[in-house]
């Protein structure tokens, strides 16, 4: 089973090859996605992800709490991850 880590998209491009593209900031990493399934997600907004996709948009709010939460419960490890 996978965990849905909410990340907060930085940046979004087009693909020679027409796919649109995201840079989604997780808690410790930076993650490249396509957005093919949320063609209209905006630079700011929210998103789940799964194998490489955003899969579902979340609001701010909702993103910070389950981020705290799962900071809460160690989720994130003891690299001193601290959810933005």
């Amino acid at each position: 089973m996978c965990l849905g880590i909410p990340g907060r998209v930085m940046e979004i491009w087009d693909e020679e090859s027409g796919a649109r593209m995201a840079r989604v900031e997780f808690p410790g990493e930076v993650k490249r996605l396509c957005l093919a399934y949320l063609p209209d997600l905006q630079v700011g907004e929210y998103t789940i992800a799964h194998a490489g996709f955003a899969l579902s948009r979340i609001d701010e709010d909702s993103a910070r709490l389950t981020l705290a939460t799962m900071a809460e419960y160690g989720v994130f490890g003891d690299e001193g991850v601290v959810p933005s």
